[in-house]
């Protein structure tokens, strides 16, 4: 199968993103929820186009707190994470576009029911006449990033986990990313976050590439943060390594780590989990000391581009960030 997804500072067609539907999982903060939701949207929206899929009956709600900008659609889902739950895009060597639906079983069963969501890819797939290319793969998006030159990078906390892929072995993780993404060299990062329970370690909250050859990596700078000694075995790992071109690859770090209380909880907002759009670049932020400081690195390892912060202490509590809750659209024609 020659495909390769691209990477995600390649050029977009658009951004899909869910709307909140899950009121447990919220609490007291799904009103906030939906708030920072359309706040992100709107962030993205002044950079690409964006499309909001939201359960029938919602668009109304959706519309008025997205704004005339986005453009809502209604479709059945369980749950607001549509970087984990959506299709993953590709491109073949003539630039046509397909999506790589994998299966998604909510991150290891912790929420229920998520058949809906096993099936959004799918549908999204249809309505938009992209050709569907299926894996029995259990993968998320947020557990993977490219470069679009054959590199990819994961953390065998989360790939390895045995609530997701148990009658696999590393090897055959491996050759179905090989064969599905269209990638050579899989660099496997052994640490997620500690504390993220909620995807069992995702990449996007660890290091993400910027440009080819260049990564940026969480480095928290304070001894105590839980994850200070992992981080840098990431890091060790990172500069070993070499990409998909042959390159030993160029590490920024970000040391920067902002924890916040979010309805009684101690939450910490990742500023690597951010959304890189057409001209743009969206963050999140926590209203806090350290994040004009982590703007600035994000802004130097991405030169050109608007940096905007959204406020996401709400997100980060119900398990995720910016990058989480938005699945880029490649821009078809693009030839590998």
């Amino acid at each position: 199968m020659n495909v390769r997804m691209p990477a995600e500072w390649a050029e977009h067609e658009g951004c899909l993103m869910a709307w909140p539907t899950r009121p447990e999982l919220w609490g007291a903060t799904f009103e906030e929820a939906k708030q920072e939701y359309a706040q992100v949207a709107r962030a993205i929206a002044g950079f690409e186009p964006v499309t909001m899929v939201c359960l029938p009956g919602r668009a109304e709600e959706a519309r008025a707190l997205c704004g005339e900008g986005v453009e809502v659609v209604e479709l059945p889902i369980d749950d607001s994470w549509f970087r984990d739950s959506g299709p993953i895009f590709v491109l073949g060597p003539d630039g046509s576009r397909a999506g790589v639906d994998f299966r998604f079983n909510a991150w290891g069963g912790k929420h229920h029911p998520f058949d809906t969501d096993d099936r959004i890819a799918a549908l999204l797939l249809e309505r938009a006449g992209v050709e569907r290319i299926e894996s029995t793969m259990i993968l998320e998006g947020g557990a993977i990033t490219v470069d679009g030159e054959g590199t990819l990078i994961t953390t065998e906390q989360c790939l390895l986990h045995p609530n997701r892929n148990p009658g696999m072995s590393k090897a055959e993780i491996e050759a179905e990313l090989v064969a599905r993404l269209g990638v050579s060299t899989v660099i496997w990062l052994p640490y997620g976050g500690l504390e993220d329970t909620e995807t069992d370690g995702h990449v996007d909250g660890v290091c993400a590439f910027v440009a080819p050859g260049t990564v940026v990596v969480q480095l928290p700078s304070d001894p105590q943060h839980p994850d200070y000694q992992r981080m840098r075995a990431n890091r060790a790992v990172l500069e070993a390594a070499t990409d998909a071109q042959g390159r030993r690859l160029r590490i920024i770090d970000v040391p920067q780590s902002a924890f916040v209380d979010v309805n009684g909880k101690r939450t910490e907002v990742g500023y690597l989990n951010f959304y890189i759009a057409n001209g743009g670049v969206v963050v999140p932020v926590a209203d806090h000391p350290q994040d004009q400081g982590a703007l600035d690195v994000i802004a130097a390892a991405l030169p050109g581009r608007k940096v905007v912060g959204v406020r996401t202490r709400v997100i980060a509590y119900g398990g995720g960030g910016v990058h989480c809750i938005t699945q880029q659209v490649p821009a078809a024609g693009v030839t590998a």
